[in-house]
């Protein structure tokens, strides 16, 4: 009888840590705030890279989109790690290709 009720709690106990592993991470979202401005300074990148003749031909992807809405978007549901790292690369690039 002990042993049947120590394998009760120890399922109960596997089967919470289970549920609790399983379960899904909630992701927060970016500030509004944050992220209106990560897209003002991303459209100024863009353009940047846009007006120079030595970067325009380098610009692919979403991270270079010359749009408000896709820049706020993104970044709504980024990490602020994530959003760093897209404008440092932003800033690598501009600095290697305008240093010519």
């Amino acid at each position: 009888m002990a042993g049947g009720r120590m394998a009760g709690r120890l399922l109960f106990i596997v089967s919470m840590l289970f549920a609790l592993v399983a379960a899904p991470i909630p992701v927060r979202a970016a500030d509004p705030a944050f992220c209106r401005q990560y897209a003002r300074t991303a459209l100024v990148q863009v353009r940047g890279a846009l007006a120079s003749p030595h970067c325009g031909a380098g610009l692919q992807g979403a991270r270079w989109s010359a749009e408000f809405s896709a820049q706020y978007e993104w970044c709504l549901g980024a990490s602020p790690d994530a959003a760093a790292a897209e404008h440092d690369a932003r800033t690598r690039y501009l600095r290697g290709c305008t240093d010519r």
